[in-house]
């Protein structure tokens, strides 16, 4: 059951990947209509703000089509075959399923407690998903369906019918089984979604109330549930859905832009549902302390090689918000110090949201650039200066309180290792090891080779393969050799930390195991 959490989680995070362009592109744009920032420039007549309001208008496609996206996006990551037929099936499956929910509430609406007539968002439970007006069910609807439609993809793709049915089979023959599962599924989402309605608005109400405590809270638990791979299962309901505000908290943020950049009051009294994305501050400001304690602790001997293996997993960390390269060098060998580090996290998002910085903050700078610093900056500069210096006062806590652990523990974090020698890559020989056939070709020979591989799926930074004997699977030093950051077994399933560049390795992974390389 956690391998298929831990791969179900994965495959939600590929629509994410998109949110960092995206971000990028309405933030700028957010930025130069705005006219209390652009003056002039800014005027609805202008032609700088007709152009910038064209692009503007292409860069909410992601996050006004959220449910449409988890839909197609899932069988990437969970069909075990023909993924590309998949995702045409789920998507045709879920837009039946839209039509057929949105004809139910025409008709018995009332019946259902369900205004069909009011208009899409706010308090009427309803949405418009690619013109069509039905039930709004946000990210966990097109999850559900698009998990059926995978299900019957998987176990009828491949059933060979009758010569004089030929036309009917493959995607053909999905989509008509998947068209019947929809009925049903359609009734009962109008008869019980409503009523999840009312227990979300309560939910909303309680995290609301918990305040700068629930976020806290929240935080250390995204960070201890990261080296199990569930951590996307613990925000993502937050993040892109109405768990807590309509259409999630990135939608909501995004489209809240224009309101926030030309208003001077407080952005914690203007979207106080914002607060649980601190998540991110960690990676800006704690992973330099952690880095940094390292290298202190670290033999004098073995620094200079161990700073070409820091500054290349920091940088990744504090721009990109991936932080499993430096967490997994000292995950296992030093446990207590992740703790410590989700402790920490946790403080510092407290501290955060005390000053009232709430925004988009889960990931790195790039993205916290784009949706917060760049279009807020004007009638916001004094929050985010108050932010850099509570951050750089952490990345201080961070680093004495890891140097104090390790030296007082003895932990054999990177650069500290004394039973066995590891092998800190030059930048040549990194770099060489970075090249994603070649490290696709040793990840393959590791595992067991190509026949012991039975399933591979990923994710943002992991490579997760599902292997028929574990006994095959070499040591963890022999990928990390390789060029791998780290690894995690868990029975049969193998997490090979490989980075952002994860998806061109498994390509060449999926190659070489295809043809039995």
């Amino acid at each position: 059951m956690m391998q298929k959490i831990q791969r179900f989680g994965g495959a939600m995070f590929t629509p994410v990947m998109l949110f960092a362009f995206a971000g990028v592109i309405i933030g700028l744009g957010t930025l130069f209509t705005t006219q209390a920032v652009m003056g002039p420039l800014a005027s609805p007549d202008c032609a700088w703000y007709k152009c910038w309001s064209v692009l503007l208008q292409g860069g909410w496609t992601v996050f006004n089509q959220l449910p449409l996206l988890f839909a197609v996006s899932l069988p990437i990551g969970l069909a075990r075959k023909q993924q590309a037929r998949c995702c045409m099936e789920a998507l045709v499956s879920f837009l039946t399923f839209c039509y057929f929910v949105g004809q139910i509430l025409r008709l018995w609406g009332p019946e259902l407690g369900v205004d069909y007539s009011a208009e899409v968002g706010n308090a009427s439970g309803l949405a418009m998903i690619a013109g069509i007006k039905t039930l709004d069910m946000g990210m966990v609807g097109a999850l559900a369906i698009s998990g059926a439609v995978i299900a019957i993809h998987n176990k009828f793709f491949d059933v060979e019918l009758p010569e004089w049915l030929g036309v009917f089979s493959g995607s053909t023959f999905i989509y008509a089984i998947c068209f019947f599962v929809m009925v049903p599924l359609a009734v009962v989402a109008s008869l019980v979604w409503p009523m999840v309605q009312d227990g979300i608005s309560c939910l909303q109400q309680v995290i609301t109330d918990l305040g700068v405590a629930g976020t806290g809270i929240f935080v250390f638990l995204e960070r201890v549930l990261m080296p199990f791979g569930l951590h996307h299962i613990l925000y993502a309901p937050f993040y892109y859905d109405n768990v807590l505000v309509g259409g999630g908290i990135y939608a909501a943020w995004a489209n809240a832009l224009p309101t926030l950049a030309a208003s001077t009051e407080p952005l914690k009294d203007l979207a106080p549902w914002a607060a649980l994305t601190a998540t991110g501050w960690s990676k800006i400001y704690g992973v330099p302390g952690i880095a940094a304690a390292f290298y202190a602790t670290a033999r004098p001997e073995r620094r200079k090689q161990l700073l070409a293996l820091l500054i290349p997993v920091t940088l990744t960390a504090v721009l990109c918000g991936v932080t499993e390269p430096i967490e997994f060098t000292f995950l296992f060998v030093a446990p207590v110090l992740f703790v410590v580090h989700a402790l920490l996290s946790a403080l510092l998002s407290m501290c955060m949201n005390l000053v009232g910085a709430v925004g988009v903050f889960s990931g790195g700078l790039i993205e916290m650039a784009s949706f917060n610093f760049i279009p807020l900056w004007a009638n916001h500069a004094m929050t985010y200066l108050a932010t850099l210096g509570v951050g750089l006062c952490f990345t201080f806590v961070y680093f004495f309180v890891m140097r104090a652990l390790i030296l007082r523990l003895d932990l054999k974090t990177p650069g500290r290792e004394d039973e066995r020698d590891i092998h800190f890559n030059s930048k040549n020989e990194y770099l060489e090891a970075q090249g994603k056939e070649r490290l696709a070709r040793k990840i393959v020979e590791l595992v067991g080779g190509a026949a012991n591989v039975t399933d591979c799926t990923s994710c943002v930074t992991r490579l997760r393969v599902e292997v028929a004997d574990p006994a095959l699977v070499r040591p963890a030093e022999e990928f990390e050799e390789a060029g791998a950051h780290g690894v995690m077994r868990a029975g049969k399933v193998i997490q090979v930390v490989v980075g952002t560049g994860v998806v061109s390795v498994k390509e060449c992974f999926d190659r070489l195991v295809g043809t039995g390389e």
